[in-house]
């Protein structure tokens, strides 16, 4: 595929699944050529990516135009500027990681009348719940405790790990602060719209399931482990409950709001210390998510990760296996870790306001 067609794919609102489809095509030397492309446009229009001030959509279009004139290419024709949602950050790059939706007042605010929106908060203040309701994932019969995204690599006998997102075992207090909470049409549309897609599950309930992660995500793999050969990619998530059943967890990896591949586990409880333990143990990615990494990594700008990772969810939904109650709906978007503390998350609940009939 040409850096023309690449680039006019890239920049057309209207197929989705052609640029789901050039993206798992990209090679390096296609990755190369883009990058060509934006350093002659740059020098066009005076817009260079190592700039820090914030880029609108209209100027992206003017910058691929310019850099596809420079290369003697035609402009992608009838081109409608996409404007992002203020969830993720703009396209140019920044120096520091910030919280997503800097720009958004808290749900949960006090400038928020207290009927206004369906909050999931009610009551957790108090000592009737455990502390962790309401400040981590967790609802009254299931609780997240742990979630690490990783790849292994084993040579001879020594094993390094790379973690790519984690949710570490949390142990809040009543003194921490609640979780806010987030309109949930705010995501609505980078997630599924048909049966079983987030606003459906939404609006069965229960409400006080659905939560919404920010990771960003490290993808600084050590040398030591450049050499990708053998390794291991995997998942490892930890959930406990007071109660004993048999529980299904759904993965849908997502583009643009269509699901691309889904994986099901079935886990039954280990009775520990009080407690019924389900644990997802080195669960191996998917080909389509080691592959997609990949490519990511291989970019040679992380605003440019961050306008692929736009378009990436992931929405993870936990069941009762025989009453199929929605026991956690948690909803994951990304950016690239720029901290040298590697990845960082944080955690919301999502909300849907009364008056919402849609």
């Amino acid at each position: 595929m040409s850096s023309a067609q690449i680039v006019s794919i890239f920049y057309s609102p209207q197929d989705q699944a052609a640029k789901e489809k050039a993206l798992q095509s990209l090679t390096t030397a296609q990755i190369a050529s883009l990058q060509n492309i934006q350093n002659k446009a740059a020098a066009i229009t005076g817009h260079h990516p190592t700039s820090a001030h914030h880029v609108t959509a209209a100027s992206h279009v003017a910058t691929a135009a310019a850099g596809l004139a420079a290369l003697g290419l035609a402009a992608p024709p009838s081109v409608t500027p996409y404007t992002p949602s203020h969830f993720w950050q703009p396209a140019g790059p920044t120096t520091d990681d910030i919280k997503p939706f800097n720009d958004v007042k808290p749900f949960n605010s006090t400038a928020n009348t207290p009927n206004q929106y369906n909050s999931n908060h009610t009551n957790n203040n108090n000592n009737n719940s455990p502390p962790y309701q309401g400040r981590s994932i967790a609802t009254q019969k299931l609780r997240l405790v742990e979630f690490t995204a990783f790849m292994e690599c084993t040579n001879g006998q020594q094993t390094e790990k790379h973690i790519f997102a984690q949710i570490g075992c949390l142990n809040p207090t009543y003194s921490d602060p609640l979780l806010e909470d987030i309109d949930i049409r705010q995501i609505s549309d980078k997630f599924p719209q048909n049966k079983g897609g987030l606003k459906e599950l939404y609006d069965r309930g229960p409400s006080d399931a659905f939560f919404l992660v920010k990771f960003w995500a490290d993808l600084n793999i050590p040398p030591t482990m450049a050499d990708e050969n053998g390794a291991f990619y995997g998942v490892t998530a930890l959930f406990e409950s007071s109660e004993s059943m048999t529980i299904s967890c759904s993965t849908k990896v997502c583009s643009f709001g269509k699901q691309v591949v889904e994986k099901v586990e079935v886990e039954f409880p280990v009775y520990q210390n009080g407690r019924y333990i389900y644990r997802i143990d080195k669960s191996p990615m998917c080909e389509y998510m080691v592959n997609f990494i990949h490519k990511l990594k291989d970019l040679p700008e992380k605003y440019m990760m961050n306008s692929v990772l736009e378009n990436f969810t992931i929405l993870q939904v936990v069941t009762n296996r025989e009453t199929q109650e929605t026991l956690l709906c948690i909803a994951f978007v990304f950016e690239v870790s720029v901290s040298e503390h590697g990845a960082q998350h944080h955690i919301y609940t999502l909300v849907k306001p009364n008056n919402d009939n849609h």
